[in-house]
């Protein structure tokens, strides 16, 4: 076969998304050609989809599924091996070609729905909550400077965030989800920030200390202050969170659901000027050592550490009105579609 289909964004059909005839991948050396068995969404390669994609863009970042190519240089799993990884774009298709730097295995007692909801969400607050915790304990040396933070040196490895404070918004939401039960597992005392009342019940059932209902994260304050804030929101929410921060508190920004035709520029803008005293916030979370860390997520996953919040389940067809559904955030936590 040299084709498969693969959603495309097509201007011309209803929700600007289709699934199209496209060429079959070809892998590079470190590469492995993977079938897809189920695709995990994210709010933002959804707005870039169905808003600002030009035609013929291919979307997706994250999947699961079965090595049908080995990677010819050696590396990453073999042939048969059930995988889940991401890539840059082009993961809701039939094959996609990954990275082995980018790719795990799925260990028994783990679906493929499962494994697909972790590495966009699960890898962005593994990192954010680490970095802040890394800095707001202090006991550290970073080399190479602030982008590379794999290189970490003195650090006495525990719980690292036990007994400290930490406010969580957005936290219904894939990566706040996770995010919760991240910080929870090292110890923190944690508050979360919920839109609805009826997704409350679903982030205290994870373990969190108080849930609070509401879009301000003003209403926070009297559990506050805090040592640590992962904000998922951005905008006002984000402004607000820097008023509840311990003096030296952290607080680390993954994302701007707030209003996300916000610039970078902008949303960090406000918090560069002299009158900003209540702690610093972190803007920018690199990868590291995506294979390792996948596997990490994915161990805490069937020892129970680790819990995915899929909100929806449906068939790839139904592309258009899951991502409809993920617009209007109609959605708690994640959703996945099976490719057949």
């Amino acid at each position: 076969m040299s084709t498969m289909r693969a959603v495309v964004v097509d201007p011309d059909v209803q929700g600007h998304l289709a699934l199209h005839e496209v060429e079959l991948p070809s892998p590079a050396p470190a590469e492995a050609l993977i079938r897809v068995s189920a695709i995990s969404l994210n709010l933002g390669e959804v707005r870039t989809a169905r808003l600002r994609a030009e035609a013929g863009w291919r979307p997706g970042w994250e999947l699961a599924g079965v090595v049908e190519q080995a990677a010819i240089d050696g590396s990453g799993p073999s042939v048969g091996a059930r995988v889940f990884g991401m890539v840059g774009f082009g993961a809701w298709a039939e094959c996609v070609a990954v990275p082995t730097a980018q790719l795990a295995e799925i260990p028994d007692g783990a679906t493929f729905a499962q494994a697909a909801t972790l590495p966009v969400a699960g890898l962005t607050a593994l990192y954010g909550l680490e970095r802040g915790a890394l800095l707001l304990n202090r006991k550290v040396i970073i080399t190479g400077g602030p982008e590379n933070i794999g290189h970490i040196y003195g650090l006495e490895r525990g719980p690292m965030l036990l007994k400290r404070k930490v406010l969580v918004t957005g936290a219904s939401g894939g990566v706040g989800h996770f995010a919760c039960q991240l910080a929870r597992r090292e110890g923190a005392l944690v508050t979360a920030l919920v839109r609805r009342a009826e997704r409350a019940a679903s982030v205290q059932a994870m373990g969190v200390h108080e849930v609070v209902i509401g879009e301000d994260a003003a209403l926070t304050r009297s559990l506050g202050p805090y040592h640590l804030v992962i904000d998922t929101v951005g905008g006002n929410t984000l402004r607000t969170a820097m008023t509840l921060l311990e003096t030296d508190g952290i607080c680390v920004n993954l994302g701007a659901a707030e209003n996300p035709e916000m610039t970078l520029q902008n949303r960090y803008g406000a918090f560069d000027s002299p009158d900003n005293e209540q702690g610093f916030v972190i803007r920018d979370i690199k990868p590291r050592r995506v294979a390792k860390d996948l596997g990490r997520l994915v161990q805490m996953m069937v020892s129970d550490q680790l819990h995915p919040h899929i909100g929806q389940e449906a068939p790839w067809t139904d592309v258009v009105e899951v991502t409809q559904s993920l617009l209007d955030r109609r959605i708690a936590g994640k959703a996945v579609l099976y490719v057949s």
